[in-house]
């Protein structure tokens, strides 16, 4: 049985939430590269450009990327073999609220949704997972909404085409627009019950941004001939990746859900 600290974990995901929110993942800042590369609208290649630098300065000035620094997601993996000293989410809470006060980071939680009120930090959204080991993994994700708004989900007879997804699947990104701060990253998430949809499309914005199956780049390849572009002011960089997770399901359903993400797509990982 290996045992985890408080202490640890407090300090891992409060480190976690400042690298997320001031280091732009390395897949991302390397596919913005790329697309300053291969873009031919002039004003595109400036915009791509500009989120370039933002990025260069967030990271060397340990500034947020995005003034809007989400509401923070974080996904838990943890080994049968592990014991927590505490409890795990009021432990876990406790680094988001540590890691955004040391961060100077914007506090944009409101704990009743209806009422409104003052906004605080927390609390976290977490998808806690049981595994095999004995190890501790935790993955932050800062959410902000000017993209989480744009979420669909459709539910699918058992019967539909695949024509019929892919349309709904561009329809949610032409619908985004440019509200969202393209270049986006497209997470899709197909099977499961609703929730769960919705759930897969999120994590799917973790995977790295390469693009393996057919499916997905025939996606990308239809979602960048929107001409939304950088910024939505053209060019035919509307979107980086789109990547797509699937989950057996039920006979008669078939549920799609999208998850955009703006250019800032801001994730961090550790093992302990």
């Amino acid at each position: 049985m290996k045992i985890i600290s408080a202490g640890k974990i407090i300090k891992t995901v409060s480190d976690l939430c400042i690298q997320a929110n001031t280091v732009l993942r390395k897949d991302v800042l390397e596919s913005l590269k790329a697309a300053v590369k291969s873009e031919k609208n002039i004003r595109a290649k400036k915009l791509l450009a500009a989120i370039i630098e933002n990025a260069r300065v967030a990271k060397r000035q340990k500034l947020a990327i995005c003034q809007d620094t989400g509401l923070l997601c974080i996904f838990v993996e943890i080994g049968q073999e592990v014991k927590i000293r505490g409890d795990l989410k009021s432990v876990i809470n406790k680094g988001v609220e540590l890691g955004y006060r040391r961060g100077f980071f914007r506090n944009s939680i409101i704990k009743d949704p209806l009422s409104r009120g003052k906004s605080g930090y927390l609390p976290a959204i977490m998808h806690i997972d049981l595994v095999k080991g004995n190890k501790l993994r935790l993955t932050v994700l800062p959410k902000g909404f000017g993209c989480e708004n744009k979420t669909q989900l459709k539910m699918f007879n058992p019967t539909a085409k695949i024509a019929e997804i892919k349309k709904f699947i561009i329809d949610a990104v032409e619908i985004a627009g440019p509200d969202a701060c393209p270049p986006y990253i497209v997470g899709v998430g197909i099977g499961g019950t609703a929730d769960y949809a919705a759930f897969l499309a999120k994590k799917a914005l973790l995977k790295k941004i390469t693009h393996h199956t057919k499916l997905e780049k025939d996606l990308l390849k239809e979602i960048n001939k929107l001409n939304i572009g950088p910024m939505g002011l053209g060019g035919k960089t509307t979107a980086l990746a789109l990547n797509l997770e699937t989950y057996p399901t039920h006979i008669a359903g078939l549920p799609v859900a999208v998850n955009i993400s703006c250019h800032a797509l801001r994730s961090a990982s550790a093992v302990l």
